[in-house]
């Protein structure tokens, strides 16, 4: 692959540290959460920052697939939900992810197609793709 853009962020201290991209736009405290047996509170964790990337990166691939389609969105939200539990097979973590996608005015049938197209194109969908579970939920 040629690199297109390469985004660059640096972590200090782990689940309880801090992040921060190379060009200093992303900067946060680190924490883990309390279902995972840490303090909670102000920060965010991993979790977090790949559901807003998968999100993002998602709804950019729906609205390209539409397009192409000659379809018209308007108002369309994803929710990116990002799990993590035990791995019972080795006492490690596993990841899961339901994106709710809502695309409002468009038809049930018509909705899954663009969502599943979009599933097959986007780069996260790709990287992920047999690798953890992501679930398609088309919401009204």
């Amino acid at each position: 692959m040629k690199a297109l853009y390469t985004a660059v962020a640096t972590v200090h201290g782990g689940r309880e540290g801090s992040v921060e991209s190379s060009d200093g736009a992303l900067k946060h405290d680190l924490k883990m959460p309390k279902e995972l047996g840490g303090p909670g509170g102000l920060g965010t964790n991993p979790e977090q920052l790949f559901a807003a990337g998968y999100g993002a990166c998602y709804e950019s691939a729906l609205a390209n697939i539409a397009r192409k389609e000659g379809v018209k969105l308007q108002d369309v939200e994803v929710t990116a939900n990002v799990s993590i539990g035990k791995d019972e097979s080795d006492g490690g973590f596993l990841l899961a992810v339901r994106l709710d996608v809502k695309l409002p005015g468009i038809e049930r049938g018509i909705a899954e197609g663009l969502a599943k197209k979009a599933h097959d194109f986007c780069p996260y969908s790709k990287a992920t793709r047999g690798n953890i579970e992501v679930e398609l939920n088309i919401v009204e």
